[in-house]
């Protein structure tokens, strides 16, 4: 069983990342392999909408070169799907929202290859917007028919600077949850 997380964030030691592997931790203990990518490694073109991927129908984008096709066929192989963003301006990161749109796009016009797999949401916001960012990617978990697990309470951690996720001991308590509550879906669904 296996799970693929998704960082948004540009800090590759920052909150967002430190939240990440805790929550691996998690799932390890419940004999869940977690794989983590770094989005903003990758230079990811935006989306312009010229739609080859419905003509295609092949569940690729067009634009082979910049290494999205290769993560969304690791989210179609994976049990589950992570999706973290830090809150910037009260959305989610640009290189988060690049990947939302253009995997978006092609498995919705491909074969839904998302489609019930288990997903879950982390964001780190400093003040505010982080319940926005949380819709936001627990909607596009939902536009692509996953089975999206929450935690109570959700999943958004208030921190600015890392290490500071730790002082959130609330929003850490949701992420601890959230980990839980995925691996109890993936080895329900394995048939665990």
């Amino acid at each position: 069983m296996k799970v693929i997380a998704l960082n948004g964030s540009p800090r590759l030691i920052g909150n967002t990342s430190n939240i990440l592997h805790e929550m691996s931790d998690e799932l390890e203990k419940e004999g869940i392999e977690t794989e983590h990518v770094q989005l903003y490694s990758m230079s990811l073109t935006p989306c312009n909408d010229c739609r080859s991927c419905e003509i295609r129908g092949d569940g690729r984008c067009i634009l082979e070169d910049d290494g999205l096709n290769g993560i969304v066929d690791m989210m179609r192989e994976a049990d589950g799907v992570i999706l973290a963003s830090p809150c910037y301006y009260g959305a989610c990161s640009s290189q988060m929202k690049v990947f939302l749109e253009r995997a978006g796009m092609i498995l919705e016009k491909g074969d839904r290859g998302l489609r019930r797999k288990v997903g879950g949401a982390v964001v780190v916001n400093a003040h505010e917007g982080g319940s926005m960012v949380y819709s936001q990617l627990a909607y596009w978990m939902l536009r692509n028919q996953m089975l999206v697990c929450g935690s109570l309470p959700a999943s958004v951690v208030t921190a600015l600077n890392s290490p500071q996720y730790q002082g959130d001991r609330e929003g850490m308590r949701g992420v601890v949850g959230l980990a839980k509550e995925m691996a109890w879906a993936i080895s329900r669904l394995n048939g665990l």
